[in-house]
């Protein structure tokens, strides 16, 4: 896990951010300019996670589906992927 703080650095120096919740989930609100990619179809959407040696920042309710979809990600030869936890403890960094 990264910090929010953390999280916030790496977005601000270009990482990619994605919020693998579902779409009920999101529907309730989402990180300014995070890419929704629900982690039940993570395995058939590798392509949107974009470019390989970009970094990735996930997120998800609390960790669990993040940190799945990372380990997908750097199965899939993704080299900078962070698990950022949970919505909620972000949020309140991004505001």
């Amino acid at each position: 896990f990264v910090s929010p703080k953390e999280a916030k650095d790496l977005i601000s120096r270009g990482a990619l951010l994605f919020d693998v919740r579902t779409p009920e989930e999101t529907a309730d609100g989402h990180l300014p300019g995070a890419k929704l990619i629900d982690s039940r179809e993570a395995p058939s959407r590798i392509n949107d996670f974009g470019d390989k040696e970009k970094p990735v920042v996930l997120y998800c309710k609390s960790g669990g589906r993040s940190g799945a979809v990372g380990t997908l990600l750097k199965q899939h030869g993704y080299k900078h992927v962070y698990n950022a936890g949970g919505y909620k403890e972000l949020k309140d960094s991004f505001q």
